[in-house]
């Protein structure tokens, strides 16, 4: 009896912090981000320059972003449209709970698993869909103003309360049908992409069964010490994300994997043999791969020489976006104009979606408004996120990095390298896993020494 009222004493404690934390981060004020239209703006390898046009013409109020001196850019619709594809994954509420825990949001907590959701995201929308592709219903997602939002913040604080608090959830197994969909691309192009896009969000889907939901991810977390609930830094993330792709088994997934880089280096033959791995007399195709680089940009601030290396970072076509933020407060870095950051940010709370439903909305998985930030506001903690098609693709960026790299060092050591070889020969054994056993000894050492943030500065 008194393990059940200890029980229930959770149970409504961690409906109140969710409510707070809904509270929180629901009431968002309606901002706008100013560009300037004298200088490019890069996006994720891809540049947009905001020249003058028509002095008589205005940004439209619903793109969520604004021109210095009101003056509309030449291609700011060819931005917009570019921005919002990319996928954006933010705090939800009242998904299935967490096994182990009574949490049933991730707010106030899961940032950084967002921001690493969305890495992965971008990652897979280049592997499927190429840097090319942007949702055709991308212009259609209007911002909604401060009212509506203040008003659903208020509605979804009394609601939290006011559900019970045992409630349970039907769990599906993922099936997304596209029938309506289909109906309104009528090129098979289009049909197919637009069916890898649904796929793909898909599979961040809230709930135990996503094979990157955040579940999944917490359950790989558990092997390097995490919980759910706990903060998670930039590089433990990067371990999680491998793991998570490592483990899934969808047969779209066999041909992508990630290596994550160990202490600020690549060992180029270990990526290779990854791609590698599965090469055989009938299958000949290597495998892509998404190459995480945990990396620190200084010792207690971010130092501002890294500047210019992460534009280049950001201007690659390689690049799939940084795992960064300010100190404790997660972002997806997406782009850059000036010496200010563009970034998507998880900080937002919206309702549970059930992925598994017939075509189920997809408007709140794309942000309709960039958010910029000085970078020297930036956390020095980041993680650097890069794909290559195949092994080729990889030689070809690694070399392109490694230049980048030199030119950016100076005088200084490189923030991280390239390396011919196998970590293996230069004395970074690893500890053979057990089957059960997802992480390595080593591996769990490294992870532990990363959940505190304790870089080695080159």
């Amino acid at each position: 009896m008194e393990a059940t009222g200890t029980e229930e004493v959770d149970k409504l404690k961690t409906k109140f912090i969710s409510a707070w934390n809904n509270m929180k981060y629901s009431w968002v004020l309606k901002t706008k981000t100013y560009f300037s239209r004298n200088s490019p703006v890069l996006l994720l390898g891809k540049c947009y320059h905001f020249k003058c046009e028509d002095e008589n013409e205005l940004l439209p109020a619903r793109s969520g972003c604004t021109i210095e001196d009101h003056i509309i850019a030449g291609n700011v619709e060819e931005f917009r449209k570019d921005f919002i594809s990319r996928v954006w994954l933010t705090y939800r509420e009242e998904f299935p709970q967490i096994e182990g825990s009574t949490l049933t949001t991730d707010c106030g907590w899961g940032c950084t698993l967002r921001t690493g959701q969305m890495l992965l995201a971008q990652g897979l929308i280049l592997h499927f869909l190429g840097r090319a592709w942007t949702w055709p219903d991308a212009l259609n997602i209007e911002n909604s103003d401060s009212e509506s939002w203040t008003s659903h913040t208020v509605k979804k604080f009394t609601a939290s309360f006011e559900a019970p608090l045992s409630g349970e959830r039907e769990l599906k197994t993922p099936t997304v049908s596209l029938k309506e969909t289909i109906g309104r691309y009528p090129d098979d192009h289009e049909i197919r992409d637009e069916i890898y896009h649904r796929k793909i969000i898909s599979w961040f889907g809230d709930s135990p069964l996503a094979l990157f939901g955040l579940h999944q991810l917490i359950e790989y977390g558990k092997k390097s010490g995490k919980k759910a609930g706990d903060w998670y830094g930039p590089a433990v993330v990067a371990h999680i994300l491998r793991k998570a792709v490592e483990e899934a088994r969808h047969p779209d997934l066999q041909g992508i994997t990630i290596y994550v880089a160990q202490d600020c280096t690549v060992y180029s033959s270990d990526v290779i043999d990854k791609q590698r791995a599965f090469v055989t007399s009938d299958n000949t195709d290597d495998k892509a791969v998404i190459i995480l680089v945990p990396v620190r940009l200084g010792g207690e601030r971010t130092n501002t020489d890294y500047l210019e290396f992460i534009k280049g970072i950001l201007s690659l076509e390689y690049c799939v976006g940084i795992i960064g933020g300010k100190p404790k407060q997660s972002y997806y870095f997406a782009g850059f104009q000036d010496d200010s950051l563009i970034y998507l940010d998880p900080h937002y709370c919206q309702s549970f979606v059930d992925v598994s439903i017939k075509d189920f909305p997809l408007e709140t998985f794309h942000c309709p408004s960039p958010k910029k930030m000085s970078f020297r506001k930036m956390d020095p903690s980041c993680t650097i996120g890069f794909y290559c098609r195949n092994v080729q693709d990889f030689k070809r960026a690694s070399e392109e990095i490694s230049k980048m790299l030199k030119i950016s060092s100076k005088e200084k050591y490189p923030l991280f390298t390239f390396v011919n070889g196998h970590a293996r020969d230069y004395d970074f054994t690893s500890t053979t896993t057990n089957k059960e056993d997802l992480f390595s000894e080593d591996e769990k050492k490294r992870l532990k020494r990363f959940s505190t943030e304790e870089f080695v500065l080159l």
